[in-house]
């Protein structure tokens, strides 16, 4: 008994000879590529409280506006540079720097293969994407790891001034698009496509320095006030049927954290994907009520023949960078292969979908 309580005795004094041992708290300040004010930090402020819960409050973030450390351009640099710990926009953003980011972020016309949002996470999480989004930051010399955590569309073909009844009304037209390969298609079809930052646009549009423009969808487009210089909205487009916005982590505070601390990273952002879809669709619902019935804002459909341009430009496009860059032809021919399996079927469950909401939308239109 003596023995024990000596034993005891020397282990509490041990003990407390010890420092003592605090865990340490990782703060990773997000720049984000658009206002804090924007819908879309609403779903990533959602994401951090998640990994935030996860690890006790030992990882947290802190979202920064654009332009807050550098400009908007510069976001990937500077996680890259360890300028900031990490950054928030849409993956084709990066496309300059590989054309294979709009693959990811933005395959324009549903990547020619007939992908929409949803089968566009399928092939992520289960058809190889992941692997080759990982390789993307690779590709590009960046020293990031980047997580998928926002499907946005089907996006809007955008606002305009005055109806457009064909291609020809379009074209002409300085037309606010997203960089890269979907601006890039538009061009091919006519239209002058003008990249520009979502807090840059309004102003855009109220001094005349261009003529119609895209942001997203209902909600997003209401919050940056679109409804207030234009009022003919066109749901329907193919520049972004399917876009993705990410989370990029400077590499270096990604290996610092511990294995716990990343799997709970990986785990928001996997709920953030289901998570932000279904925001969107009830929070786009809300807002194109209000925009209607309250803005007086034009619900347009879009002209015919504009699908078929888009849909032919896109095609000779990324037949055109498959054939000039290895890895661009490995990520699109990995979704190609997806979309042959999967796409049958899916196709046809939407098109169930479609007959059994587009049957709900007419029960409404002759509701008393």
């Amino acid at each position: 008994m003596k023995l024990h309580h000596k034993m005891a005795g020397l282990s509490a004094a041990v003990l407390l000879s010890l420092p003592f041992a605090a865990t340490a708290e990782t703060l990773i300040r997000v720049q984000s590529v658009i206002p804090t004010s924007a819908d879309e930090v609403v779903m990533l402020e959602d994401f951090a409280a998640d990994v935030t819960a996860l690890t006790n409050g030992e990882v947290r973030f802190e979202v920064l506006p654009a332009g807050a450390v550098v400009g908007v351009n510069e976001t990937l640099d500077a996680v890259d540079a360890g300028l900031i710990e990490a950054g928030f926009a849409w993956t084709h953003y990066w496309s300059g720097k590989h054309p294979a980011a709009t693959l990811f972020g933005s395959p324009a016309a549903g990547a020619g293969v007939g992908l929409d949002n949803l089968a566009h996470i399928s092939w992520f999480l289960y058809g190889g994407g992941k692997e080759l989004y990982d390789q993307l930051w690779d590709e590009m010399g960046v020293n990031v790891k980047g997580f998928f955590l926002q499907p946005v569309g089907p996006e809007a073909l955008g606002w305009f001034k005055e109806p457009i009844t064909s291609l020809a009304d379009m074209q002409g037209l300085r037309f606010r698009t997203p960089p890269g390969i979907p601006g890039q298609i538009y061009n091919d079809i006519g239209v002058s496509a003008v990249a520009m930052g979502g807090g840059d646009i309004l102003p855009a549009l109220e001094k005349g320095v261009i003529d119609a423009a895209e942001w997203c969808c209902p909600k997003p487009d209401s919050i940056f006030g679109f409804q207030n210089v234009l009022k003919h909205y066109y749901l329907q487009g193919l520049h972004q049927n399917v876009v993705n916005a990410d989370i990029y982590i400077n590499r270096d505070v990604w290996d610092g954290l511990t294995p716990q601390q990343q799997k709970a990273i990986e785990v928001s952002a996997n709920a953030a994907l289901i998570k932000a879809h279904s925001y969107r669709i009830l929070e786009n619902g809300k807002a194109l009520k209000v925009l209607v019935e309250e803005d007086g804002v034009i619900i347009e459909d879009t002209p015919e023949e504009y699908f078929t341009a888009y849909a032919a430009a896109a095609q000779k496009v990324f037949e055109g960078y498959a054939a000039e860059n290895a890895f661009f032809k490995e990520v699109w021919d990995s979704q190609r292969a997806f979309a042959e399996v999967a796409i049958p079927f899916w196709a046809t469950q939407q098109a169930a979908n479609a007959s059994i909401t587009g049957g709900y939308a007419e029960v409404l239109e002759g509701a008393p």
